[in-house]
């Protein structure tokens, strides 16, 4: 009856206890990554949408100042292409272009042929550069200031009622005698109004931050915001998306490359990139870290382990003879073997093992031992290297006489 075995265990099978030690940490990190990613959709979730968006409820959002125009009769509408915000203008109705930097050369430029005729309110959110001379030819971009506490000091009734706001931003100049400059800062105004057709105009708010919900109820924020946008009974919210298909054409009718996007827009790159995306990179840079820890080698004390098979000494010589034969390295083997040589006769000459390499020390005690000359065993023990395989045979049997007549003396 032959007895059936088992197949024993290799340093290569692992226990169910290694491969759960193993995985344990990758779990934990997926683990905090879904936890996090279902907090951070319940956080995000709720009419919460960007900035200026009139359906955000969070700081920079303008759920508050839309609410508050609903209240006083305005109806706001909001829309996200090129061709509804033209199609909206009229005496009843203002339009808020709340990203005007983001719209191509030409989008900016049928934006303009569709506003310059109209008998109602245009209010363009701080546009910047050549978009600027785009959208209000004849006004210019000067400088930027910051965003404080500023007084009116124009004739503007709104800004006259609102008194002192938070305003800033860009800075706008232009030569035109009927514009009204309101909140300078340096003579250069962060609200520009520029009357147009009838009763209609344009406005250049240098700043976002009045109709933010964080500070609507700072200053005056509040009252000039809601007269800016509260004039007409009609409020179009234009909220430029890069999914318009407006925006992949140009003038000629062929498909926009994107080269023509106004100059503003490339400062605003960052602030185009949901915030969604943002924290998404931010988790996966977590896990990355997260399991470079865990598969980091971990360096702790040695542990001996027994070979699998005993190699005689004769083999490991031969072995590294034949790799120095093979890389023609003459000078290591003959500096091995003068260094063997060395350390075997030192004890026999009262050569302590650490003064063996010394030739000041080694060559006179060896000297008054043999009698010899000392550079005849100078040249032996601490020679240059052979020039080719025949010295270098001759080198090792010089050596093994040398320690034969040591050890016989």
């Amino acid at each position: 009856m032959t007895a059936t075995t088992a197949d024993p265990t290799t340093s290569e099978s692992r226990t169910p206890r290694q491969v759960w030690q193993r995985v344990r940490g990758l779990l934990l990190a997926a683990l905090v990554l879904v936890v996090a990613g279902v907090a951070f959709a319940a956080v995000r979730s709720g009419g919460q949408h960007g900035r200026l968006d009139p359906r955000s409820g969070d700081p920079y959002g303008s759920l508050a100042a839309a609410e508050l125009l609903r209240d006083r009769g305005v109806s706001v509408d909001v829309v996200t292409t090129l061709d509804e915000a033209a199609g909206a203008t009229g005496p009843d109705t203002t339009l808020l272009v709340t990203g005007p930097n983001m719209l191509t050369a030409h989008q900016q430029q049928r934006l303009h042929a569709a506003t310059a005729g109209s008998t109602g309110r245009t209010v363009l959110i701080a546009p910047e550069g050549s978009s600027v001379a785009r959208l209000v030819p004849g006004v210019r971009q000067e400088a930027r200031g910051p965003v404080t506490a500023r007084p009116p000091r124009c004739e503007l009734p709104a800004a006259r009622t609102a008194g002192t706001t938070d305003m800033g931003g860009v800075l706008y100049s232009t030569d035109a005698h009927e514009a009204i400059g309101c909140y300078p800062d340096d003579e250069l105004a962060s609200l520009l109004v520029l009357p147009g057709r009838g009763n209609g105009d344009t406005v250049l708010l240098g700043s976002p931050d009045i109709l933010h919900n964080d500070r609507l109820d700072q200053q005056g924020n509040a009252s000039l915001g809601l007269q800016l946008l509260g004039s007409r009974t009609h409020l179009v919210w234009y909220l430029p998306s890069l999914d318009d298909p407006s925006a992949a054409e140009n003038g000629s009718g062929s498909r926009n490359t994107g080269d023509d996007r106004g100059a503003g827009g490339e400062s605003e790159f960052i602030g185009l990139i949901p915030s969604g995306w943002l924290w998404g990179t931010l988790q996966l840079a977590l896990a990355a870290v997260l399991a470079a820890l865990w598969r980091a080698r971990r360096f702790g004390p040695l542990v001996t382990e027994r070979l699998p098979v005993a190699i005689r000494a004769s083999e490991s010589t031969e072995g590294r003879a034949r790799l120095y034969r093979k890389a023609d390295a003459r000078d290591r083997a003959s500096a091995t073997l003068r260094s063997a040589t060395r350390t075997r006769i030192s004890p026999l000459l009262g050569v302590s093992p650490r003064d063996a390499d010394s030739p000041a020390v080694l060559l006179p005690a060896l000297t008054a031992r043999l009698g010899n000359t000392g550079s005849e065993l100078s040249s032996l023990l601490f020679g240059p290297a052979p020039t080719d395989d025949a010295a270098l045979v001759l080198l090792t049997d010089q050596l093994d006489a040398l320690e034969r007549e040591v050890r016989t003396s």
